[in-house]
């Protein structure tokens, strides 16, 4: 975290002396520019109150609040924007706004309503920290990413050249805990990628302005059922009895360990663990409970993790290995792992790699600085991964850069938001005019 910090302090120190210097910019990019530097109180103050709403995921009536703040200002831009209800998934909705005016590409801007923090939370409050920093919920990840792209948006309409674009916003009500099933939850976000060539996620990344993401890993959860023969423990390994579920288990996740971890940016890790003779498992509170003694074999035990893979040609292979693996069960023994729904992977494409030089392109003529790609390793499941099978290119990390997400110490950098709104307008604009 100090890293990041660093690194977002040592940018924002780049770009305030670099601002002069912008003569690769037409003139059409430096008015945009310009527009931008000039709105930058008015956007620091919907974003202070877009924090201030509450929107944890499951306060619905908060992220629909967040929605309805943010909607008539699409709508003045000249989209046709909707609220589309959540009841069926068990969340509180998405913002979908369209326009459609030319030729060009069509570019599906991604973007979500909801924090980590529900009402409960003691982090509730916008907060200046410093001259350069400002703290609250959800600032960076990603109400920051919203108003970037609000902004960058706004400044190609001041320019004239909006009206002639082709773009579709889904700001999802469910990013940080995805409704279900899937297929009803994401169908905004896929049917957007469908209609979409090119899609841009306005989420914070690593926190490193000078990265953005041409990849990210998915996350799929498992469930790994096991069972044994009880009986006292003074006959534990006896052919009649073998080894009992707790061992099989052991063995397991043992396997998983040695025999996985050859595979390059591939995570899995048991996240829970319960073995006795009685256990209950609550998938939905995350909790079980288990009752056994010292002096009995383990009849049951249940252990529940997840997978984050780079492809979904990497996962098919590992889950594979995983099922091979549960087979080979010690005597007396039995196993079954079964996998959930989850987020795609958002694999490293030609075409991803593309769009990250075009907005290396960008950031350099703004005096900037070069973008280089984020480590996988160092980025989480998002949004933008449900679009990686019907896109020709996708970029991630757009957002406002900062430090803490998802704690009460989440900070964003206050010089990020027109700056990396300067970088979106003209990466837009720019797309359009191939």
């Amino acid at each position: 975290m100090k890293k990041q910090i660093r690194a977002a302090m040592l940018w924002a120190a780049c770009i305030t002396t670099s601002l002069p210097s912008m003569a690769a910019l037409n003139a059409d990019e430096q008015r945009m520019a310009d527009f931008i530097e000039q709105r930058k109180t008015q956007a620091m103050a919907l974003l202070e109150e877009s924090v201030n709403i509450n929107s944890g995921t499951m306060n619905f009536a908060g992220v629909k609040s967040v929605a309805e703040l943010l909607m008539p200002e699409f709508q003045t831009l000249g989209f046709d924007v909707r609220f589309e209800d959540g009841g069926e998934f068990n969340r509180a909705g998405h913002l979908i706004a369209k326009l459609e005016g030319g030729n060009g590409p069509k570019i599906l801007l991604i973007g979500h309503l909801d924090t980590v923090f529900e009402p409960s939370s003691p982090f509730q409050t916008f907060a200046y920290v410093d001259e350069n920093h400002v703290s609250g919920p959800g600032v960076a990840d990603m109400k920051g990413g919203n108003i970037i792209m609000l902004e960058a948006l706004r400044a190609l309409h001041a320019a004239g050249k909006l009206a002639s674009m082709n773009i579709m916003v889904v700001m999802t009500g469910d990013e940080e805990l995805s409704g279900r099933p899937l297929a009803l939850s994401k169908k905004a976000l896929i049917d957007g990628a469908k209609w979409a060539d090119i899609a841009l996620g306005f989420e914070n990344g690593d926190g490193n302005p000078a990265t953005a993401n041409v990849s990210r890993r998915g996350s799929v959860d498992w469930v790994l059922t096991v069972t044994g023969t009880p009986a006292h423990s003074s006959q534990v390994f006896k052919p009649t009895v073998g080894a009992g579920a707790i061992y099989e288990a052991s063995r397991i996740l043992n396997a998983f360990y040695t025999k996985l971890r050859s595979e390059q940016l591939l995570t899995f890790n048991p996240g829970r663990i319960i073995g006795g003779t009685e256990v209950t498992h609550d998938k939905s509170s995350n909790s079980g409970t288990t009752f056994g003694k010292n002096n009995v074999v383990a009849e049951h035990a249940v252990v529940t993790g997840d997978i984050r893979a780079v492809s979904q040609e990497q996962l098919t292979r590992v889950q594979h290995k995983m099922r091979a693996i549960v087979q080979q069960s010690l005597p007396q023994t039995g196993a079954e792992i079964t996998f959930g729904e989850g987020y795609p992977p958002l694999s490293p494409s030609a075409g991803n790699q593309q769009l990250l030089n075009l907005y290396s392109e960008v950031s350099q003529d703004l005096g900037q600085g070069k973008v280089a790609a984020v480590n996988p390793l160092n980025a989480g499941a998002a949004d933008v991964s449900f679009t990686s099978e019907y896109v020709e290119m996708a970029l991630d990390g757009l957002g406002m850069s900062g430090s803490g997400g998802h704690t009460v110490k989440e900070t964003a950098v206050i010089s990020a938001l027109p700056a990396q709104a300067k970088r979106a307008a003209i990466l837009l604009s720019r797309l359009n005019e191939r």
